[in-house]
């Protein structure tokens, strides 16, 4: 989180909002939105697909007419893409050009190809401008006497991705946005 507002407050000195201009030169924040997608896809599987053809794959035989799934899921926590999959390390991204626009196969959040989500980039700038904007105003902490250690990051199952319990955390404004 400091290394975040560090970036993020840096770049935006002192202005009053973030714009869509100001996110070209936040290359912490895209790499832990990356790192949050990789982990927490919005969708765990992607939409269902049916071969046309049959395929052999990876040695399975895949039958025309078969519907097939990808697990968003288990791609982003795949120990052979992913050093240390489970640990959540944004820097993995900052001198990598792996990037969720589909041709990276180990991160598909919105899917890829042709049938990849269309609204992928505008989600991507709205998360972007809004984590930027809530880091840039507000320093975040846990209620009292909850330790980083005792957060349960448990996923609820469902269509899509979601902690089981809620994250409570404290906003409080940061003291240039104190007297707004």
């Amino acid at each position: 989180m400091e290394k975040l507002q560090n970036e993020v407050r840096g770049l935006a000195q002192g202005k009053a909002e973030i714009t869509e201009d100001d996110l070209g030169n936040m290359q912490y924040l895209k790499a832990v939105i990356k790192e949050t997608l990789r982990l927490h896809p919005p969708v765990p599987l992607l939409v269902p697909r049916e071969t046309t053809e049959d395929i052999k794959l990876l040695g399975y035989h895949i039958a025309a007419k078969t519907q097939v799934l990808i697990n968003a899921w288990a791609i982003g926590r795949d120990p052979l893409s992913w050093d240390d999959p489970e640990e959540y390390r944004p820097e993995r991204f900052l001198n990598s050009d792996i990037d969720f626009k589909g041709l990276n196969f180990e991160l598909i959040p919105f899917g890829a190809g042709r049938r990849g989500c269309p609204g992928s980039v505008f989600a991507i700038v709205v998360n972007e401008l809004a984590l930027a904007n809530l880091v840039n105003k507000f320093n975040f902490a846990l209620p009292q006497g909850i330790k980083p250690e005792d957060l349960d990051m448990t996923e609820g199952s469902g269509l899509t991705v979601r902690r089981k319990s809620p994250l409570l955390a404290v906003a409080t404004p940061c003291s240039s946005y104190a007297d707004h």
